[in-house]
């Protein structure tokens, strides 16, 4: 039996692959008995570790907090585990790819508000995500269609004691990867180094000075130390109010998204010629020097993301996240 021919929880029908976890495959699924369209995370159940059984009961303690994915369904089918959760948007790497790899400072600066918010909520729940990059936070839709949500709790772990806040030991020698070493003390060694010999000075060349103040503080912060979040936040609030920006929720892919079609109908009135030049995503060093938004064919991100990209801009004016 094959994917295409499972029906999970005698309720949900599997449609086309959308995606990948940490620890499995993830399936645009339909409720038989409404239409309505979800997402299905499946795992084989001979899995050398088996995951999804955890990522779910993880989903359950974050359960209720803006941006965490509802679990609808988790369970066994045929060779399957199966985890049936809200369907989200596309992932900021994707949308960071549709943007040519270039996001405005505006953009930045309304994703770090949401992005600090979702993390302090998952540590204030005992756990750490262990996982976090731009695959991991998806766009909501509709409604939600500015809202950042977080997914992929494979890997989380609890940090602390939920009752007692007791904090779990600091532990030597816990594996990392990035750098090929022959040893894993050598391994450990030149991360070490790497991390250390790198001042922040470097990494936020050319950027407002507020992204130094932050790296400079989370670099500051011991290992049992708890975040300010709120300071956190108030770092990229006190920029945002400054360059004078305003909180309408107009992200980058949404100008985009409306110049691809307003160049779209022009040509099809016959107003104006289709400018191939513009089709093509500029060099990064082009986009960079500006500054400013560049175009990028909706190519860069795949069929199945696009059409979700589309539905997640039937409002854009949505989301639940005010600052």
């Amino acid at each position: 039996m094959t994917t295409m021919d499972l029906r999970v929880g005698n309720k949900y029908r599997i449609g086309r692959k959308i995606g990948s976890g940490s620890f499995g495959d993830i399936y645009l699924g339909t409720n038989i008995i409404s239409g309505e369209e979800i997402a299905i995370k499946l795992e084989s159940v001979k899995a050398k570790h088996p995951q999804l059984e955890y990522e779910a009961r993880v989903y359950k303690s974050l359960a209720g907090g803006v941006g965490i994915p509802f679990v609808r369904w988790f369970g066994t089918e045929c060779d399957y585990n199966a985890m049936v959760l809200d369907l989200l948007g596309p992932s900021l790497e994707d949308l960071f790819n549709f943007c040519n790899r270039k996001f405005s400072l505006k953009t930045v600066l309304l994703l770090a508000d949401q992005l600090i918010s979702r993390i302090e909520y998952i540590h204030a729940k005992s756990f750490i995500h262990r996982d976090i990059k731009p695959d991991n936070f998806l766009m909501g839709i509709g409604k939600r269609g500015n809202q950042v949500n977080v997914i992929d709790f494979g890997l989380a772990k609890k940090y602390r004691d939920p009752k007692t806040h007791f904090h779990i030991p600091y532990r030597e020698n816990k594996n990392l990867t990035g750098l090929k070493a022959a040893t894993k003390k050598q391994k450990y060694d030149r991360i070490m180094e790497k991390k250390m010999t790198t001042p922040t000075e470097v990494l936020c060349r050319g950027f407002p000075n507020e992204f130094a103040i932050y790296l400079n503080y989370t670099r500051s912060l011991r290992f049992d130390d708890k975040p300010d979040y709120s300071y956190l936040r108030k770092i990229f609030r006190d920029l945002f109010v400054r360059e004078s920006f305003q909180y309408d929720y107009v992200f980058d892919w949404t100008v985009y998204k409306y110049q691809k079609n307003a160049q779209a109908i022009a040509a099809a009135s016959g107003n104006q010629a289709p400018a191939e030049e513009e089709d093509k995503p500029r060099a990064r060093g082009t986009a960079a020097a500006t500054g400013q938004p560049t175009t990028a064919k909706p190519a860069a991100i795949s069929s199945s993301r696009r059409k979700v990209i589309d539905r997640q801009n039937t409002n854009e004016q949505g989301g639940s996240d005010r600052m």
